[in-house]
């Protein structure tokens, strides 16, 4: 079903669930304002109109969350932006870190016939470009548990699981140390200032404390 959203209200609907999925409860007024890059009074407004809409319940003490109709259309815009992500790489050849921006224009205008069309051609995907997992026609979303890598004890190891997409500095530095999804992982020290010594394959790089929030890992068993 197309959405009767405005693309604000998609906005921030996305911004909450991915807020959400991160903290595992509500989410602060000034975590979604960090995030959209926009001033708290906007937010708050804005969140009051959406709990008139019965898309989010807002305590201003607890924070927002999402109700269910609101994370159904959370889901729905959250596929679009992932699918476009991926079709812009792996279609149009578009660096990782370029993408984002991209999908956030093109997400709200995106039709379902269109989205369809989409996942087919790329093979009914799972997973977008930066491993975060593609919400399924139906509104499901299966994920795997990950750690950041800055949680890791020095010795642990794993696989890159998800990178941050909000992150494109991020994305690049790991792209000139050829990190890919899957890469093996292993934490060799820790620095100051938050930076991490870490083995990417058979190759160890300092990473700074940008990269190492940015980055999920698959801790092996």
């Amino acid at each position: 079903m197309a959405s009767t959203l405005t693309a604000a209200v998609e906005d921030y609907l996305k911004a909450i669930f991915v807020l959400e999925e991160r903290s595992g409860g509500a989410v602060s007024t000034n975590a979604v304002a960090s995030r959209l890059q926009v001033s708290a009074p906007s937010v708050t407004r804005m969140v009051k109109k959406l709990a008139g809409l019965n898309l989010v319940v807002y305590d201003p003490y607890r924070g927002v969350r999402l109700t269910a109709a609101g994370r159904t259309a959370a889901l729905e815009i959250v596929r679009h932006h992932r699918l476009l992500e991926l079709f812009l790489v792996e279609e149009l050849g578009m660096p990782w870190d370029a993408v984002d921006a991209e999908a956030d224009r093109l997400e709200h205008v995106l039709s379902e016939e269109v989205e369809q069309r989409i996942a087919a051609r790329l093979g009914e995907p799972t997973r977008d470009p930066h491993g975060d997992p593609i919400p399924t026609r139906d509104g499901s979303l299966v994920d795997v548990a990950t750690v950041g890598l800055a949680e890791l004890a020095v010795g642990d190891s794993g696989t890159i699981a998800r990178i941050s997409d909000s992150s494109p500095g991020a994305l690049r530095e790991l792209s000139k140390l050829g990190v890919e999804l899957q890469s093996p992982v292993e934490l060799v020290r820790r620095l100051q200032g938050g930076r991490l010594r870490v083995r990417f394959g058979d190759a160890v790089a300092t990473v700074s404390a940008d990269v190492a929030d940015a980055v999920r890992v698959a801790v092996a068993a």
